[in-house]
């Protein structure tokens, strides 16, 4: 049967490669699929890997209506022997929903990659839904990790490297982005809590003592 599958994770865990394995994989043997994405760090209609892979996608503007695009594609005589949906946290609940009768309509598999949470650690809306309805929930074994070395499970924003939790739900940024851009760093509860990041642990370890203590 046709599923709709939700492969979840934080940033930099590998949701895109695996994205582009799955197409890969299945365009090798004959199959067709249409990929939906939005707001990729590669650009407008783009589906990209940290990796260096890219492949071309469609891109999903507000209010798009996602059956009714692949209802148009077949009709046009197109194949669609699944569906990709990368940066899925971005898509709105009505979008998921699409997506769900994609399924249940037309029989297709739709393969969804996302957030979860977002910077302030609430449950992005699409990501929601797409826990509401989802066949199955697949967290990627692929573990980032925070500079301390345990495993990352939250979404940090930085600017200038320093940990903000105030702003917008989304604000286009990648983990390797430059020290004085808006920037993302996945860290572990308790330095997401304390809103310690890379940088601003190494500025502490580098600090000298307030009171430095005399030798004898």
């Amino acid at each position: 049967m046709p599923e709709l599958v939700f492969f979840s994770g934080t940033m930099d865990c590998g949701k895109s490669t695996l994205a582009l394995q799955i197409e890969h994989n299945r365009s090798a043997r004959g199959l067709a699929g249409v990929i939906f994405t939005r707001n990729d760090r590669a650009g407008e209609g783009k589906l990209s890997s940290r990796l260096g892979l890219v492949t071309d996608a469609v891109e999903v503007g507000e209010g798009a209506d996602l059956y009714a695009h692949l209802v148009d594609h077949l009709s046009q005589g197109g194949r669609a022997d699944y569906v990709i949906a990368d940066e899925a946290q971005f898509l709105a609940p009505e979008q998921i929903d699409q997506l769900a009768r994609v399924v249940d309509d037309l029989d297709i598999d739709v393969y969804a990659f996302g957030i979860t949470t977002d910077f302030r650690t609430r449950l992005f809306p699409g990501s929601q839904r797409l826990v509401e309805l989802a066949d199955r929930v697949e967290v990627l074994q692929v573990e980032a990790l925070c500079w301390c070395g345990a495993r990352a499970t939250h979404n940090a924003r930085t600017v200038g490297g320093v940990m903000v939790v105030e702003g917008a739900q989304v604000v286009v940024g990648d983990v390797t982005d430059s020290a004085d851009e808006v920037g993302y760093e996945v860290l572990c509860r308790r330095h997401h809590r304390r809103r310690m990041t890379a940088a601003t642990a190494r500025a502490a370890a580098l600090s000298p003592d307030v009171l430095p203590v005399p030798t004898v």
